[in-house]
């Protein structure tokens, strides 16, 4: 079906934001401007006061865990995390399908078109969420390699990419997820490798997320994660996406670059969890592609990507003492377009020609959005997601003037909730 997006304000590649009209031919963008005599579109969107943007990237989350929003708060992280894995291996199947059906709710809400996860077991359930909600997810199944049963956790990831990767028309991908460097011995990691290599699938880990981290490296191997992760080969595949990446030196960012590895800047997980600050601005200038995610909502405590976006260009610049440290058009690529290419997903995360369909749009009719000097900024430092108010995946409405179109949200929710009492209660 065609779809026209009529008198919308638009985000383009170059930042510039015209008042224009998208054409959409079935999963795709045909055309941005001016809309030919031919074209007859079976569905007409009226963006008038509305600003579309590509959709939110979330390059990192675990989505599932909304079951444990707010059951562990204000900890540090080896804390939080052992206070949560005993909750989390009592999940079972149908509470990591509703979990993931929360996430999707939420996240379509808040105008997130795609999102990296990685969680598990059960990762089946998270990829039939994203088919059920219509969303795309990039997915893995998190690999705990010190557990007993390291090596069935990998072979489930290996099972996850011959069953789901390139399913529901291209919408779920599948990476391989060692959990990070303190959970996955050397050894482990090197058959990790061996794995995706041989399936051709990238990378999704956790690095330098604490200082705990690095220090307790430096006391078992002599080395930082990030110098004796790259000895194992894990990053000589396809391609790796790494989240958090918090306390790098010059040796880890030269390791990063030299493998294009992709970077997840996590700022309220971080932030929450006293983790401390990433050098996103560093990274930046040395070309390295960095996107945001909001980490799950047990450590965030929600997937608001707006709030990243804002949070990214605010705590930068405190930290840098310099206001011109993250520019507002700066973080919104990171929650956008390079977020797309933080996921390996070439042709979203831009509203041009050619690129897949996925659009958020953003009711501009309220106080906020008044007076209209620069609608970036205003989107960044003033907008909420509340605003949201029309989302698109593949060209097909996901949620608009408001209301889902995919997605029963008062049984997700009742049926959420049940999970949550029977694994905490």
């Amino acid at each position: 079906m065609k779809t026209l997006i009529k008198n919308v304000y638009t985000l383009l590649p170059d930042g510039t934001t015209p008042l224009t009209n998208i054409l959409i031919d079935k999963d795709r963008i045909v055309g941005v401007g001016e809309v030919p005599e031919d074209f007859r579109p079976g569905k007409v969107i009226d963006g008038t006061d509305h600003f579309a943007i590509p959709g939110f990237v979330n390059a990192h989350t675990h989505t599932s865990m909304t079951l444990l929003r707010s059951y562990r708060d204000d900890m540090a992280l080896m804390d939080w995390l052992h206070s949560i894995w005993p909750i989390e291996d009592k999940m079972q199947s149908e509470d990591i399908y509703w979990g993931a059906m929360l996430a999707m709710a939420e996240m379509i809400r808040t105008g997130t078109t795609t999102f990296a996860d990685m969680y598990g077991p059960y990762m089946e359930r998270v990829a039939e969420a994203t088919m059920d909600a219509g969303l795309r997810g990039v997915l893995s199944r998190g690999i705990i390699g010190t557990a007993p049963d390291g090596e069935a956790r990998l072979q489930t990831n290996v099972e996850l990419f011959k069953d789901y990767n390139g399913a529901a028309d291209g919408r779920i991908t599948v990476m391989f997820g060692p959990h990070a460097p303190y959970t996955c011995s050397p050894d482990f990691l090197k058959k990790v490798a061996k794995a995706a290599q041989s399936l051709g699938a990238e990378i999704h880990i956790h690095m330098h997320e604490t200082l705990d981290e690095i220090n307790g490296s430096m006391k078992t191997y002599g080395k930082r994660p990030f110098a004796w992760v790259e000895e194992t080969g894990l990053f000589d595949g396809k391609g790796t996406l790494a989240a958090h990446c918090v306390h790098m030196d010059e040796n880890d960012i030269e390791i990063v670059k030299r493998h294009h590895i992709r970077v997840a800047h996590n700022p309220t997980s971080n932030m929450k969890l006293a983790s401390g600050v990433a050098p996103v601005p560093r990274m930046l200038q040395e070309g390295i592609c960095v996107a945001l995610g909001t980490d799950g909502t047990s450590s965030n405590n929600n997937l608001d990507m707006l709030e990243e976006v804002n949070l990214a260009a605010m705590l930068h610049k405190v930290h840098a003492l310099d206001p011109l440290a993250i520019p507002a058009l700066t973080a919104l690529k990171m929650g956008t377009e390079y977020g797309a290419e933080a996921v390996g997903i070439p042709d979203i995360g831009k509203i041009e020609k050619g690129c897949k369909a996925d659009i958020t749009l953003f009711n501009m009719d309220s106080v906020a959005w008044c007076p209209r000097h620069d609608l970036v900024s205003l989107l960044v430092y003033a907008a909420s997601s509340r605003d949201v108010d029309t989302v698109l995946v593949d060209g097909r409405v996901l949620f608009e003037n408001g209301a889902y179109t995919t997605l029963d949200v008062e049984r997700i929710r009742y049926e959420t909730q049940r999970a949550a009492d029977r694994l905490t209660k």
